[in-house]
């Protein structure tokens, strides 16, 4: 029987003049290209899409959820069945976050010790406690090719002496996280933190860079903060991580704040926001956001996107996408959740081939011309 291969970063093409690169990731089910947009399936799936239709997006690697899977079914059954990727049928690489920014978006459903974090369960009130442990042994039994170590996603904003705190309190969980690292050829990465405070990502990034992480992630922004404080810490902590590690911002999901983030050195990226607005029947344009319950597209027997090979363009009129959202058909979602999905995936395409052909710069500026400002009536 071989063994599976180890995790591996490689980078094969720089940007002459910046951060900008393209490379492989490998873990125990394969590679994908970066850099990478991966799908959100929190609870194993990828809402509205069975497992051919996220594979024909271009998706190599797709994210679930730690806290959530553990509340249902639980990680021993997801184990018993053979782990995560033949329970859900995905044989390529799976990214498992580790709760830790359910830390931050159930707040009012968690209290924070030093231990760790103790939860009311959203669905019934039954109580839960993660820790740097206990969110170790439910991804590694889920079975995860890259595992996230557990920290604290802070808010927006954060008084400065709590994040001081928290930033400490989660450099000792990501460190005593390491204790349990299978060390059998996944991944485990550290999450830097410390909120818009430059001095406290500088801080966390050197704390966590001493340790043996295989990659490195950049958690707590895209929640509320103003842009330029967002741009300026991720290119103060791209600038801290060695280029042999892959760099993922945990969150961001609209491409243009993607490729931005590529410009700054960063590889990996999740987002649930393409998924969430094509349920809302918001579809991606190169001219914007779609809204395609407006009443101009009832008529409108165009694609949305003339030159998109996705599920909804290749057959379906943008007022038959229209009708299905407005008589709210379960169709709609997957037609536009795919196109959605194909168009981050095309995106990342795109940049790969602007990062080998030395164009990064001009390939962010004509999108962006396009991109800005309300979709246009001609679009």
């Amino acid at each position: 029987m071989s063994t599976p291969p180890t995790f591996r970063f490689e980078i094969a093409a720089r940007e002459t003049d910046g951060r900008a690169r393209r490379g492989r990731v490998h873990t125990p089910h394969g590679s994908f290209a970066t850099p990478a947009f991966m799908p959100v399936g929190t609870k194993a799936s990828v809402k509205g899409l069975q497992i051919p239709d996220i594979e024909s997006t271009g998706a190599e690697i797709i994210l679930a959820n730690t806290y959530h899977l553990h509340l249902r079914p639980g990680e021993d059954l997801v184990r018993d069945l053979g782990g995560l990727h033949r329970f859900m049928a995905w044989d390529r690489p799976i990214l498992t976050d580790s709760g830790g920014y359910q830390v931050f978006s159930l707040s009012d459903l968690r209290r924070i010790d030093e231990d760790g974090v103790h939860f009311k369960s959203h669905l019934d009130g039954t109580p839960l406690f993660l820790s740097p442990r206990r969110a170790m042994e439910i991804q590694i039994a889920l079975g995860s090719d890259i595992i996230m170590s557990f920290d604290e996603c802070l808010p927006y904003p954060a008084e400065y002496g709590y994040a001081e705190r928290s930033v400490d309190r989660t450099s000792r969980w990501e460190e005593e996280t390491l204790r349990y690292h299978p060390r059998d050829g996944r991944a485990l990465f550290g999450i830097v933190q410390g909120g818009v405070h430059a001095d406290l990502r500088r801080r966390s990034a050197r704390q966590l860079l001493d340790l043996p992480f295989d990659g490195y992630a950049m958690g707590g922004l895209f929640v509320g903060e103003p842009r330029e404080e967002t741009m300026a810490v991720l290119d103060l902590v791209a600038g801290l991580i060695p280029e042999t590690y892959p760099r993922y911002v945990m969150g961001v999901g609209t491409p243009l704040e993607v490729i931005d983030c590529v410009i700054l050195g960063w590889d990996m990226f999740d987002c649930v926001l393409p998924t969430r607005n094509a349920r809302h029947g918001y579809a991606m344009h190169p001219a914007g956001m779609a809204n395609l319950k407006n009443l101009r597209f009832r008529t409108d027997d165009r694609p949305i996107q003339e030159d998109c090979d996705c599920l909804a363009c290749t057959r379906h009129s943008r007022a038959y996408l229209r009708h299905l959202l407005m008589a709210r058909e379960l169709l709609a979602q997957t037609l536009v959740t795919h196109h959605n999905l194909r168009f981050m995936q095309r995106t990342m395409e795109g940049l790969r081939r602007a990062i080998d052909e030395d164009r990064v710069a001009s390939f962010r500026a004509a999108f962006a011309e396009r991109w800005s400002g309300p979709f246009p009536a001609d679009a």
